[in-house]
């Protein structure tokens, strides 16, 4: 802070202690009363010092409205005053030139007497002495206030003797050759000592911080009673520490007890450093100081012991290993009720599984970006106009990262544009050593060789790859690329993006090019990996490289393209890695490594024909200028990856008879591509085969469709391919199929058929398999039976098998044009207009399904038969403890070996168990009742139907796919009045797709009016429907449902004779159960 003074006293000034009999009690709404002349401080000193109150969450009055300022201080900001319990005067040479000032001041002083306000004074490059005696220029604007209006000598005396006081008290001069960051910051200080508060100082330019913080609060659940752990990950320098202060700043009030331990992964490095810590957190919260921990054991029991009944804020600032919050936060039994603790990585393992939520950090964007560059590097909010582009430069340079922005600002401040120059210029090849130190404490941590090493492989040649192409190549390196992928992700020193495609933050990518550069700084030949243009080009023109090199990557613009000798490769025989470019090699290429796994050579003109190619796992020749591609081929065991898109030339594909293990084949848009060898059905292995834009290509080989193993097929803008073979299902694990933009007129049965099929993007049809399918179903099924493909017509179940129907409501005009087709339906969903529509759809389909029934058992005997009578369960939902134990009464109550079946004997209400619905015939109507703190679990069904005695012989026993014929039951029906909507399903659904119970249950809710329809062959009877619903249990601790068991379940009850009549009336209907 600048100069503190304390003004001189003089035996004539009156005693400035305040009254404490005049003291009277005021509510104090504001921390903080600031008192400022505008157009002197406003956008500078004020504007810092606002923000950095704020930040150290202290309450802030401030008034912004001094331009509709008139002569006289409103009453609302005379209460502002006094409702704060201090105010913070900021004098500037203008500030006596303000009336409105004037009587701040004066008001201020009075609460200072008579309430006990406490008062700070802040000189702003201006001595006391000049406000205390209104001399200089402070004097000058008080003497040109008089001069403009007139005044009462009583209140200009006033407003004298209240400057007098005002000065005289202990304050701060801020001069103009000081640091007005640090001054800033030591007030910030002393004003939290006034206040007995113990905030963090968090930034002198809060950018972008305070949404942040409300996003990361809004994920706190500040009702719960129990402890919450939340866990904030990111890179080193995105701002971790910084938001989590700040959020200390906000919330840390509102609990019992608040302590923030930063740099815990330097100060806990050795034991002594974590009893310090354990010491540390006892200190925050309970203020003690005389208990002394002598191991890590010990002060376990001791956090226990005085936490577990204190509501506390913990923050564990740069957590980098497990025992750190071990040691600190054991167990949340340590804490009281309503807890938050607060961890802070850079390793998402570290917090996986062990926080109940993770915030993962952002970078900045670009409008934050640069204001926070610009506050650093020219004092305020925007750059200056003649360093707009240069700003531009170092902000896209520093990719979003606040660390890079504050110190790259910093460091650019008052430099002319000469030195900027040099400095992005040096930056392109050297990266800021500041930035680089607390970037690097990431990639030291990877105590894994194998981990660094596929760090600075992706870090120079593997950024924008495809994930899985990159862990075949590393795999056969001999590194564990897979775990050492999700390894580098966890710690933010590497992503993934939605496209499973490798990235980096810009600033790691440099710092890891950087490490290799200091293998030898002046020796680049010496280095592990080349990817430097300037450095690549020297060594391969010398002929310098060594054994050491491992990877090489020369990319150059279709202009600059270059020829070197194959002799330049002689002595790298450990390289791994090649990625060439617009690059020409001439000579014997016996000369190129054998060890070589990646070859990415792009604008190639011709093919080597000595090219040692047994070991490589991935070839991108994309955008060669070659017809053909080998035409006699080595064995290349290894090979998985072969990419030529963009070769305008080829016009055929190679021969596949040699790469056996080949899972990936990349020809896209190759224009001139008329043929693929027959022999692609030899790869066994293939899970990706793209051909996209290949407009020449006119069919697929037949062979193409023995792939079992292929997963995505792509085949989008083949404008000559106009069928799919039938034979597509033969591709049992195809799960991707795109097509569109092909010559394809209809989508292949096949395709539907298909099981294994989930995307599709085929004739004018893009989705997930199981909505697109209806879709294409139900065109075909609207527009007439004699439409359809001829293999429906032939095949009358095949829909059943295909297909779940939804039609909503501004489809369901279309329901009766195929209707004939309902029967054949897994299931079909229709949302009705209203209930009067309802009820028409539902007589459509249930003539529908009755017609079918009647065609199909025609020709069944007419020759009556002796009825027996059968009892079948039917279970919709899921399988629990109550589902369970109300099975096992049903089987003894209805056993298949009793002579007689007395239905009283039925279970009724089990309230709140289950509740019972019953009535004549093959259908019941019930409303669903309320039932306090319990979830509808599942629907218990039994239909007593009389049937021809020649079909039902012998014990009861599990439903199968046998049921239509054997007992049959065809379909249900349940109408939802309420919602108007039907639902229809085949009994076929009972067996095949369980997961359909699931939506019967979930889509009724109290007070829905349900009817269920129970649909049977015309030779069997329904006498007696009865209907459970069953709900879970309230302690699950006690009666915990299995989920895992089967979803559906039905079985059947055979007797000799009739059931008696008195069968249990249907039950009223109740909107409630209390």
């Amino acid at each position: 802070m600048g100069k503190e003074k304390q003004s001189e006293s003089s035996s004539s000034m009156p005693n400035l202690e305040p009254d404490p009999e005049a003291i009277s009690e005021f509510v104090r709404i504001h921390d903080v009363f600031l008192s400022f002349r505008g157009e002197d401080t406003r956008s500078s000193f004020v504007s810092h010092l606002y923000a950095a109150l704020q930040n150290a969450g202290i309450k802030v009055f401030r008034d912004d409205n001094e331009l509709q300022r008139g002569d006289h201080i409103s009453t609302s900001l005379l209460r502002a005053i006094e409702e704060s319990k201090i105010s913070l005067i900021v004098f500037s040479k203008n500030y006596a030139n303000s009336r409105w000032c004037l009587d701040e001041v004066k008001k201020i002083m009075k609460c200072y007497r008579t309430i006990g306000q406490k008062v700070v004074p802040l000189f702003y490059h201006l001595e006391p002495s000049e406000v205390r005696h209104q001399t200089g220029e402070f004097g000058i604007s008080f003497q040109n206030l008089l001069n403009k209006i007139s005044i009462e000598k009583e209140l200009v005396q006033s407003w004298r003797e209240a400057l007098r006081q005002a000065a005289s008290i202990k304050g701060s001069v801020i001069d103009n050759r000081g640091n007005e960051s640090e001054d800033i910051k030591d007030i910030v200080n002393s004003i939290s000592q006034l206040l007995n508060k113990t905030d963090l100082f968090i930034s002198n330019n809060p950018v972008g911080i305070e949404y942040r913080v409300q996003d990361v609060i809004n994920r706190l659940d500040f009702q719960s009673k129990g402890v919450q752990l939340l866990g904030m990950w990111g890179m080193g320098g995105i701002g971790k520490t910084t938001i989590t202060k700040a959020i200390y700043n906000k919330i840390g009030r509102n609990f019992d007890g608040r302590s923030f331990l930063a740099n815990i992964r330097e100060d806990g490095v050795k034991i002594a450093g974590q009893v310090c810590l354990q010491e540390q957190l006892l200190f925050d919260i309970c203020k003690e100081r005389t208990i002394k921990i002598s191991n890590i054991e010990l002060g376990k029991n001791i956090l226990k012991d005085k936490l577990c009944h204190k509501r506390v804020l913990i923050v564990l600032d740069d957590v980098n290993t497990l025992d750190k919050p071990n040691t600190l936060c054991g167990s949340r039994e340590w804490f009281g009720s309503g807890s938050v603790i607060i961890i802070t990585t850079r390793d998402l393992d570290l917090i996986s599984g062990r926080v109940d939520k993770i915030y993962k950090m952002t970078t900045m964007n670009e409008n934050e970006s640069i204001e926070l560059f610009s506050w650093n590097a020219f004092k305020k909010a925007s750059p200056t106009r003649d360093f707009i582009g240069f700003t531009k430069n170092v902000v896209e340079y520093c990719g979003g990262l606040p660390l890079a922005l504050e110190v790259l600002g910093s460091y650019l401040f008052d430099k002319t544009k000469s030195k900027w120059v040099l400095v992005l210029e040096k930056l392109k090849r050297i990266p800021n050593d500041q930035v680089q130190k607390k970037l690097r404490i990431s990639y030291d941590d990877l105590k894994d060789d194998d981990e660094q090493e596929i760090f600075l492989d992706i870090a120079c040649f593997l950024i924008g790859m495809d994930r899985n192409d990159v862990i075949l190549v590393l795999n056969d390196c001999g590194l564990h690329a897979e775990i050492g992928i999700s390894v580098l992700v966890e710690r933010s020193l590497v992503s993934v993006d939605d496209k499973n495609m490798l990235g980096m933050h810009g600033l790691l990518r440099d710092m890891g090019r950087e490490i290799v550069r200091e293998e030898s700084p002046r020796r680049p030949e010496k280095r592990s990996r080349l990817c430097d243009q300037e450095d690549v080009i020297d060594v391969l023109s010398k002929q310098t490289g060594k054994q050491s090199v491992i990877g090489l990557s020369l990319k150059l613009p279709k202009a600059n393209a270059k020829c070197f000798s194959t002799k330049a490769f002689e002595k790298m025989k450990s390289l791994r890695l090649l990625q060439l470019a617009e690059v020409k090699l001439d000579g014997d290429f016996e000369y190129v490594s054998r060890d070589l796994r990646l070859l990415s050579w792009n604008g190639l003109s011709h093919i080597p024909t000595n090219f040692y190619g047994e070991n490589l796992v991935s070839i991108e020749l994309e955008n060669i200028n070659v017809k053909r591609l080998w035409k006699n081929t080595v064995r290349m065991e290894k090979l998985k990856i072969l990419n030529l898109s963009h070769s305008r030339c080829l016009t055929r594909s190679p021969d596949f008879s040699n790469m056996p293990n080949l899972e990936k084949l990349v020809l896209k848009d190759c224009p001139m591509l008329s043929r693929v060898s027959s022999s692609i059905g030899n790869l066994k292995k293939i899970v990706l085969i793209n051909l996209e834009d290949c407009i020449s290509l006119c069919e697929l080989p037949r062979s193409i469709y023995k792939l079992k193993s292929l997963k995505t097929f792509i085949l989008s803008g083949c404008s000559m391919i106009d069928k799919l073979e039938e034979d597509l299902e033969q591709m049992t694990s195809l799960t991707t199929l795109i097509a569109n933009n092909t010559a394809i007129t209809r989508v292949p049965l096949s395709v539907l058929r298909s099981k294994s099929i989930e995307f599709v993007s085929l004739h004018g049809y893009e989705g997930f398999s199981s909505i697109v399918f209806p879709l294409i179903i139900l065109s075909w099924m609207s527009t007439g039976t004699n439409d359809l493909p001829f293999p429906f017509q032939i095949t009358s179940s095949v829909l059943s098998s295909l297909v779940s129907l939804d039609v909503p409501s501004n489809r369901i005009h279309e329901l009766s044009s195929f209707s004939n087709q309902l029967p054949r339906l897994k299931s079909l969903w229709v949302d009705c207009i209203s209930e009067d529509q309802l009820s028409i759809d539902s007589t459509t389909i249930l003539n529908a399904l009755y017609a079918r029934i009647s065609m199909e058992f025609e020709s069944a005997a007419n020759t009556s038969q002796e009825s027996n009578p059968t009892s079948i369960l039917i279970q919709m939902g899921i399988n629990c403890h109550v589902t369970n134990i109300l099975k096992e009464i049903l089987q003894v109550e209805v056993s298949w070996n009793l002579v007689e079946v007395n239905w009283n004997l039925l279970p009724g209400d089990s309230h709140p168990n289950w509740l019972t619905y019953s009535s004549e015939g093959s259908s019941v109507t019930f409303e669903v009742p309320e039932v306090e703190g319990r979830n509808l679990m599942s629907m218990m069904c039994i239909v007593y139907t009389s049937t021809p005695d020649a079909i039902t012989s012998g014990p009861y026993r599990n439903f199968d796919t046998e049921i239509m014929t054997v007992y049959g039951f065809s379909n249900v029906l349940v109408k939802n009045y309420t919602k108007a909507t039907i639902q229809l399903y085949n009994c076929q659904t009972f067996y095949l797709f369980k997961k359909e119970w699931q939506r019967v249950i979930s889509s009724i809710e109290p007070g829905n009016k349900v009817e269920v329809v129970f649909v049977f062959k015309n030779d069997f009877i329904v006498k007696k429907t009865a209907i459970y619903l069953v709900y879970d249990a309230q302690n699950l601790n006690h009666i915990a449902c299995s989920r895992d068991e089967s979803e559906w379940s039905e079985e059947s009850f055979s007797t000799e004779e009739e059931p008696t009549d008195d069968f249990n009336q249907n039950r009223k209907k109740k909107n409630r159960v209390e």
